[in-house]
């Protein structure tokens, strides 16, 4: 048996499986993304007889039910989602969701003479040369088109003919025909599933997480719209919380039920260090409750299959649905997730820009659910949330194929009869002595300031309260929120002009510093040497030129708080490699320290 059909279907019919649930569109509360000219270009495109590619369908795989029958699966829309809503709001007239979820109407509008199609305006209704609404005209809500066309040639001078038959062209875009792949039923999910991804939607790559939502969605059953729209809004809510009117407006029967109440407090909350998007919260859930990694198993866990029978059953379907919901109830609700984020500010960890990967946040909140739901003390998860967060960090653990990691650590986690011991074995064995004296220092010789190991240093930096270079009171912490700068303890413009002209040289990140903007104005190009020269002046009485450090000894301490060698003091551009050789040592060694003090 073929793998697939390929065929063509009417629109027409098109749209009436999709009214009547044969053909079910996953995902249909998600906003439009189309431009309205996109939709304008469609139409034009089916009047004039133009191909307008593919949709993919794939019949579900057939369940065993509880006695011994099988029930036959709808068909999922695998692609061409965008195309058969922008036919829905232009031929039907149905209302889309914008991306602020609040419902408009798309009306396009067409002029016979010309016969040319436009996003309708104010403008076109008022012309009698345009159609101002085709799917006035597609749907017979207009009392008399032989009338009309007699009008609009007589006002036009267009023959009558040409008038109608144009306007008949525009009716006849319900019987063209689209293409349509059908995918077996037969095919091996995991098929179905690498045809998902590889998939392109306008340029965006679909991924196994859209195909585990688009079976949720289309699941009546076991609720999974309603899972659907959790995920959905929660995630919205924590970007874009000015739009819960708009929500609670168009959504109502949704918005009354008990489970909307348990995601309304996101609408109030502004925090902007973890803002997990559909898929984080899917994976997170996912990963928690099943301790599974890979999001394919997902799929198949919600079409019924069993993994060693390999049949498709319907009690592995509701399972594996009330699992998935316990999982994400257990993910938006208010105390864990703010618990969570206390948890990982408490590292220093106090805003975005200071972790570099959502996938590290993602499995610490799996490792906090897991340990909760183990019964941990509260203070034991605490700790094991914080190391794990920051030895994930340092080893970049979740850089590469996060969701095989993701599954071998979920299942070691969940084997583990002692997980802060698993933890604590599993980061002892990786930061051994020769990662902190070697390998750490060597992650330090590089210019790029997204390193984790820059951003960890900036880390140690806020937890210990440390200072900002050559300032007395303003912190590290306050910089990093008020967004400041990270300028260079050996100017970039003296070592410029000393003969480092490659920016991998003057912007090595142990040149790097949070240093107040007066003061780096005031330093401007100066050697080292000179500009500290007239520090020592400052704390021994001089005029204060550099911030209001007036004490040597506090200048010293200033200078630890930074992990800077105090021989800077008489250092110029010959001493640059020594000095950064100093530093990135030194930043090793408080990296390490705030680690072992977490």
């Amino acid at each position: 048996m073929s793998n697939f059909e390929v065929n063509s279907i009417q629109i027409n019919t098109l749209l009436s499986y999709i009214d009547d649930g044969s053909i079910a569109i996953p995902e249909i509360q998600r906003p439009f993304v189309w431009d309205a000219t996109k939709v304008r270009d469609l139409i034009d495109s089916l009047y004039k007889g133009y191909p307008v590619g593919y949709i993919i369908t794939w019949k579900n795989p057939d369940v065993k039910l509880k006695d011994g029958r099988l029930s036959e699966g709808r068909q999922i829309l695998i692609d061409g989602q965008q195309r058969i809503t922008a036919l829905s709001a232009a031929i039907r007239g149905n209302e889309v969701l914008n991306s602020e979820y609040k419902k408009k109407r798309i009306k396009i509008a067409f002029n016979p003479k010309l016969e040319t199609f436009a996003v309708a305006t104010p403008a076109h209704e008022k012309s009698n040369e345009w159609i101002y609404d085709i799917a006035d005209f597609i749907n017979n809500k207009l009392n008399d088109k032989v009338q009309f066309c007699l009008d609009y040639s007589k006002a036009s001078g267009l023959p009558s003919n040409d008038v109608i038959n144009r306007v008949d062209k525009i009716n006849d875009i319900l019987n063209s025909r689209i293409g349509r792949i059908e995918l077996s039923s037969k095919i091996n999910i995991d098929t179905v599933t690498e045809i998902f991804v590889r998939i392109n939607s306008k340029g965006v790559p679909l991924s196994q997480a859209d195909f585990a939502l688009s079976k949720i969605s289309v699941n009546e059953e076991f609720f999974g719209n309603d899972i659907r729209k959790v995920i959905d809004y929660f995630s919205h809510f924590l970007q874009t919380p000015q739009d819960y009117a708009s929500i609670k407006s168009f959504d109502t029967e949704f918005c009354n039920k008990e489970i909307f109440s348990k995601i309304m407090w996101a609408s109030k909350y502004q925090d902007n260090l973890y803002k997990p998007s559909y898929v984080d919260i899917l994976r997170v859930s996912f990963t928690y409750k099943f301790k599974r990694g890979k999001l394919q198993d997902l799929v198949n866990l919600l079409s019924g299959r069993d993994f060693n029978s390999r049949e498709y059953r319907q009690d592995i379907i509701e399972k594996s649905f009330n699992l998935l919901y316990d999982g994400v109830k257990d993910f938006i609700q208010e105390t864990n997730y703010k618990r969570y984020i206390m948890i990982v500010k408490s590292t220093g960890i106090i805003n975005e820009s200071l972790i570099g990967s959502q996938n590290i946040l993602n499995f610490g909140y799996i490792l906090y659910l897991l340990m909760k739901e183990r019964n941990y003390d509260a203070y034991i998860i605490e700790d094991s949330v914080r190391r794990w967060i920051v030895y994930s960090i340092l080893t970049e653990r979740y850089s590469g194929s996060p969701e095989s990691r993701f599954d071998f650590d979920v299942k070691k986690l969940s084997q583990s009869n002692d997980i802060p011991n698993y933890i604590k074995d599993q980061a002892d064995a990786e930061l051994s002595d020769a990662y902190w004296n070697k390998i750490l220092v060597d992650k330090f010789n590089t210019s790029v300031t997204s390193s984790p190991y820059w951003r960890m240093f900036v880390v140690s930096q806020i937890k210990s309260g440390n200072r900002a270079f050559l300032s007395k009171n303003m912190t590290v912490r306050e910089l990093v929120e008020q967004r400041g700068d990270i300028h260079h303890i050996f100017p970039k413009d003296y070592l410029i002009k000393s003969g480092y002209k490659d920016t991998q040289q003057y912007n090595q990140i142990a040149n790097y510093i949070y240093l107040q903007q007066e003061i780096n104005i005031a330093i401007s190009n100066l050697s080292p040497n000179i500009y500290f020269n007239k520090i020592i002046n400052q704390v021994n009485g001089g005029e204060k030129v550099f911030g209001c450090i007036d004490d040597k000894n506090d200048l010293l301490t200033n200078l630890q708080e930074n992990a800077i060698p105090n021989n800077v003091i008489n250092m110029q551009f010959s001493d640059y490699e020594e000095f950064l050789s100093l530093r990135r040592k030194l930043m090793a060694e408080k990296i390490k320290y705030y680690y072992n003090t977490l």
